[in-house]
């Protein structure tokens, strides 16, 4: 039995199957997605989604789905299946199903009387394309398989209606055909491995439904075109590959194409290895460029996600080469900006106030990873001009000031990573001195300060020894009460929210805390944050806590950051649960990893979400696949195991 297998009883009773998701991706932008039963509920989903440079900056659905029919003594079995309205699935292909599991690649068993039929799907490397393999594992008479697909041709943002733009026209190529509904999209061409008949029969199945989009409240009513349909006999043994891709491509290559990108793959058996597959489909190559999407299926690449994802994505499991493409690409975006030149700037969010000291906090995680000597090789000088850059107030949102404290503006405009806003304003306005951000310039300060000092300038490394013991009387000075850290301080302003940004005070290698400091920040942390899948965003016992993360959008960007929990916050927890508590922290952390090993069989299966609901069941909500969820896990994995070596 593997690890991600799922069985009859699970896959036909929709209540449960629907909300289980898959998704798979080229580390060039495109991806596959859908339901474990294949039907689509998202306007995100589809067979073949791909990025389009050439008509905008989003991801474009061409092939939404594939829909396959068994046919036998002229008996139609129609494994597909859509939702209408009214709750209507037609047809009802999921009561076919017997079997899934996606311990290598997604693999679905149909059983049709004695037709078994086993499905199998994966992305090529690098390319866009899809590639989809039927194996007919039993029969006992003549088999003829037939083929509807459902195309799309529109943003990932959009729906799209019956219409008289859309060419139905399409050209014959090798086993397959060639068709674009619009100007400005590439053709999609759909082969197979063996040869086939096509019937060229346009029809538009209007009113297809996504109830996650409806869930969120927006337009999930889509008109899809099916241009026409294949039909191949298959004989008992046999294997036929479905091709879905931008370009024409031999038949002959597809079952060597197939076998080549299969033993690319590695099986995903427990919870590290799930996530280490999904870590590395947050990669995305592009020309000489290499970044870190912030996740699936709607994030692009994002500078604070970037940074705080790359170690746990990249050094945690040992893919070294990654990290230095993506820190490459990051280097020169961060000169341009710090040289004030935005023309060319692809990371999202570069200007934000904290990236900067996210930047300072990877590479310190790749100088534990490898060691001291080649951080100051390669980072010793730009880590000075960061800190230098921020002394000399050429920041636009990070100001220093004389208590050696940062001071950043969050009234207008989001200056954290509590970012929602409302009417075009911060919902959550944290403004002044912030908690984490100063705690970051503490532990950037002492880093640099170590890089320097290895590189043997003893003068340059004891001023920003000197700075950091400033910065660190002026924090305790401004953000301990007593009891724990406000959240932000505004003048004579002092926000006592209980909030996870706090912990990173004690979570990170330089705290600018003593350790009864520690442990108290600690202890309100897991009293009143800590849940089987993170910290909160904020504490139950504020009057502003808002746990749920539903409704529309206005209603789910104020709860965003009020309650929900973030399991990307669970890796400073750890850092801090150990650092307090030691060798007796280390088991409650494994079993607290328990709570986030259940998701592995739950929204999008083998990864994790963006957020949780704050109460329980703690339902998961958001990216279904999100990179610093992912990223803070796996390097809790990481720590606990060199704890343990330790």
């Amino acid at each position: 039995m593997s690890y991600l297998n799922f069985d009859k009883t699970l896959l036909i009773n929709l209540d449960k199957s629907l909300t289980k998701e898959m998704i798979r991706t080229n580390r060039a932008g495109a991806y596959n997605s859908t339901t474990l039963i294949d039907c689509n509920t998202r306007k995100y989903h589809g067979q073949l989604v791909v990025p389009l440079p050439e008509i905008d900056n989003t991801n474009h659905v061409l092939l939404s789905s594939l829909s396959e029919t068994v046919i036998q003594h002229g008996a139609e079995f129609n494994l597909g299946i859509n939702k209408y309205e009214g709750n209507n699935f037609s047809p009802n292909g999921h009561k076919y199903i017997r079997q899934f599991d996606c311990e290598v690649i997604s693999r679905t068993i149909y059983r049709v009387g004695g037709v078994i039929l086993s499905k199998e799907r994966l992305l090529v490397s690098f390319e866009p394309r899809a590639l989809i393999k039927y194996t007919l594992l039993e029969a006992h008479s003549p088999t003829l398989l037939r083929f509807k697909p459902f195309l799309a041709f529109r943003s990932v943002n959009n729906l799209t209606k019956q219409n008289d733009l859309a060419d139905t026209s399409y050209k014959e190529i090798q086993n397959g055909i060639c068709t674009c509904l619009y100007e400005g999209y590439p053709s999609l061409c759909m082969q197979f491995s063996k040869k086939n008949t096509y019937t060229h029969q346009p029809y538009w199945y209007k009113n297809i439904e996504y109830f996650k989009e409806q869930e969120r409240g927006y337009e999930y009513k889509e008109d899809l075109l099916v241009p026409g349909y294949f039909e191949i006999p298959i004989k008992k043994g046999e294997s036929i590959i479905f091709s879905a891709g931008v370009s024409e491509i031999s038949p002959k290559k597809l079952k060597s194409l197939w076998e080549a990108e299969l033993a690319r793959r590695e099986p995903r058996s427990d919870m590290y290895s799930c996530l280490k597959n999904s870590a590395q489909q947050f990669y995305k190559r592009e020309g000489n460029s290499t970044c870190l999407l912030a996740g699936y299926p709607w994030f692009g690449a994002r500078a604070r996600d970037q940074f705080v994802a790359l170690p746990g994505c990249t050094l945690s499991i040992g893919r070294l080469d990654y990290f230095d493409r993506i820190i490459e690409t990051s280097v020169l975006e961060l000169k341009k900006f710090m040289a004030g030149d935005m023309d060319g700037i692809k990371l999202e969010g570069i200007s934000d106030p904290d990236v900067l000291l996210w930047f300072l906090w990877t590479i310190q995680q790749y100088a534990k990873s490898t060691s001291i000597k080649d951080a100051v090789l390669r980072f010793e000088e730009l880590a000075t001009d960061i800190i230098s850059f921020i002394r000399k107030q050429k920041h636009p949102n990070l100001f220093l000031h004389n208590n050696g404290l940062l001071y950043v503006n969050g009234t207008d405009r989001p200056a954290t990573w509590m970012n929602a806003i409302e009417g075009g304003k911060p919902i959550t306005p944290r403004t002044g001195y912030v908690v984490e951000i100063n705690a970051l310039w503490y532990n950037a300060l002492k880093f640099t300060a170590v890089l320097v000092r290895e590189k043997g300038n003893e003068h340059a490394a004891d001023l920003l020894d000197y700075q950091a013991e400033m910065a660190r009387e002026a924090f305790v000075s401004t953000f301990w009460n007593g009891t724990y850290l406000y959240d932000y301080v505004d003048g004579y302003y002092n926000d006592q929210e209980v909030r996870p940004n706090m912990i990173l005070a004690v979570a990170l290698e330089f705290s600018p805390l003593d350790k009864q400091q520690q442990k108290s920040v600690v202890d309100i942390t897991t009293k009143e944050l800590l849940t089987p899948k993170g910290l909160r965003t904020l504490s139950p016992k504020s009057g502003f806590y808002r746990p749920s993360y539903v409704g529309g959008q206005l209603e789910r960007d104020r709860n965003y950051h009020n309650g929900p929990v973030w399991p990307c916050t669970f890796g400073a927890f750890a850092s801090a649960y150990l650092r307090v508590y030691k060798q007796s922290g280390k088991s409650f952390l494994e079993r607290m990893l328990l709570g986030l090993e259940a998701e592995m069989i739950e929204l999008c299966v083998g990864t994790l979400p963006e957020l949780f609901d704050g109460n329980p069941p703690y339902k998961g909500h958001g990216g279904m696949s999100f990179a610093m969820s992912v990223a803070e896990t796996l390097r809790v994995l990481n720590l606990l195991k060199n704890y343990e070596n330790e």
